[in-house]
């Protein structure tokens, strides 16, 4: 095999974000609040549990009425609101193919129902996108990333009203028809998958209010496919130049061992993580799933037309997550991980980082393979990244060979993906510019390889430095990785 066959020409490089963690100017040029915006910092000494991401209605009512005095880190970000022009002309520097971002539904439709669009709030995405096409930058735009507007909530229970639905696709014909010629490739759910794992986050849902907490929001899930085809059918209509694809949290799942019982329950964990890219893939609620729910006494809500229309309206392409990899037994008993929203029994093969993640660099080339060989639709890394603890020296330089090793690492194994065959679109790293991380909301676990000069505690002048990781990955950029 000639070794020198690599990355494609047009092969997408580039890094991920997200409007939440990045914007700040929360309440600004029109923009209602949002499910991040209800998200507080709590010192890691002071969480009670892994999942600190979900709230209660109790919560909620104490933020809105002012009697709560927590810090609420999104709604600040790192200013990419004032600063983008700053900070697209560092990704440009790199040599940036491709920018991830999402777009705030509540700066669009601050309530998330109203009829019509906030005119302030698409006029920021137009500043952004033309600066982005200014630098010859792909933007890769999300429709829903962890921001349903709380509006939305508050009468409906986020995702869980059928109506919303209606209002999604009202949000994405306004964006597609706006930005058509500006944006050629969207997403329209992040993490799909995390709606299952905590409901507040992935549609706004607020768990004490429902009957049950385990069936419910596979109700909204299945409210969140259908907005997904219908968002599908119509970008179709009025831009058939762009592409439109989906995005999963992949979470790979080992036996941990070679029991029977364990590579079952492997299997098994496996197929529910792919339940979401196989309908928006292959158009149909699978037979696995359908027993999931007939043993788990969950009935879902259809109406007329529903899975016509997630058969008619499948995606281009397939976007997911890359972190880590977890373990599956049948007894749960041994050591786990720390995780946050995700963790699993520790995998003694394996290292960690500084939050408990597993570091898998292979994993990354079993999922590719496994994506290919199941669906055969283009393939998009659109997060993979270290989150870590970075030290300024003295001289101002940020040495984060960690996370050079760590990306390198995964980046090889890619490049072998795609020896292997593998039709994959692009790698977008995960937080290319420091920014508050979504699980914690802290700024201390930075993924980036811009500095950004902000504390857990929000003291700082903001400014940006280029860390050591910054010129190696521009070098990945001008070589497309020919050298790994």
């Amino acid at each position: 095999m000639d070794e020198n066959i690599g990355f494609k020409n047009n092969f997408l490089w580039g890094g991920a974000t997200a409007a939440n963690q990045i914007e700040g100017a929360f309440d600004i040029d029109g923009k209602g609040l949002s499910s991040a915006d209800f998200i507080e910092y709590i010192p890691k000494e002071q969480r009670t549990k892994d999942n600190h991401m979900e709230v209660t209605t109790e919560h909620i009512e104490s933020v809105l009425s002012g009697e709560h005095s927590g810090r609420f880190p999104k709604r600040e970000g790192i200013n990419f609101y004032h600063r983008y022009e700053e900070d697209i002309k560092l990704l440009a520097e790199m040599g940036f193919k491709a920018f991830r971002l999402s777009i705030h539904w509540s700066r669009i439709f601050p309530s998330g129902y109203e009829e019509k669009p906030n005119e302030a709030g698409l006029a920021f995405y137009d500043k952004v996108f033309k600066t982005l096409r200014k630098y010859n930058i792909e933007p890769i735009v999300t429709l829903s990333h962890y921001e349903t507007p709380y509006g939305l909530t508050e009468k409906y229970n986020g995702w869980m009203g059928r109506a919303v639905i209606g209002h999604f696709e009202r949000y994405a014909k306004t964006v597609f028809k706006r930005y058509k010629g500006l944006v050629k490739y969207w997403i329209t759910f992040n993490e799909i998958n995390i709606i299952n794992i905590s409901p507040f986050t992935g549609g706004g849902v607020i768990s004490d209010q429902l009957a049950n907490p385990l069936g419910d929001p596979y109700q909204a899930l299945h409210h969140q496919l259908v907005a997904s085809s219908l968002a599908t059918k119509a970008l179709r209509e009025i831009d058939s130049d762009a592409q439109i694809g989906c995005m999963l949290a992949r979470m790979k799942h080992y036996p941990y061992t070679c029991n029977p019982e364990d590579v079952l329950k492997a299997m098994q964990d496996d197929q529910m993580n792919l339940l979401y890219t196989d309908v928006h893939v292959l158009g149909e609620y699978p037979n696995y799933y359908k027993r999931f729910l007939k043993e788990n006494h969950i009935e879902l809500k259809f109406e007329e037309g529903d899975l016509e229309i997630l058969k008619s309206y499948t995606v281009d392409y397939i976007s997911f997550s890359y972190y880590m990899s977890l373990l599956s037994a049948n007894s749960e008993e041994g050591e786990r991980t720390e995780g946050n929203l995700m963790n699993s029994l520790k995998n003694p093969y394996l290292e960690a980082s500084d939050w408990g993640w597993q570091i898998d660099p292979i994993g990354i080339r079993i999922v590719l393979n496994e994506f290919w060989d199941r669906y055969h639709k283009p393939l998009f890394i659109v997060e993979n990244g270290l989150g870590a603890k970075d030290k300024v020296e003295s001289d101002g330089t940020i040495n984060d060979t960690y996370r050079i090793d760590y990306l390198e690492k995964h980046i090889t194994e890619i490049k072998k993906a795609v020896l292997d065959g593998v039709n994959v679109m692009g790698y977008l790293a995960w937080g290319p510019i420091d920014l508050v991380s979504m699980s914690t909301s802290e700024m201390s676990k930075r993924y980036g390889f811009i500095y950004v000069d902000k504390d857990d505690e929000g003291n700082g002048t903001e400014k940006r430095i280029k860390k050591k990781s910054f010129n190696w990955f521009k070098h990945i950029i001008q070589t497309n990785g020919s050298h790994l």
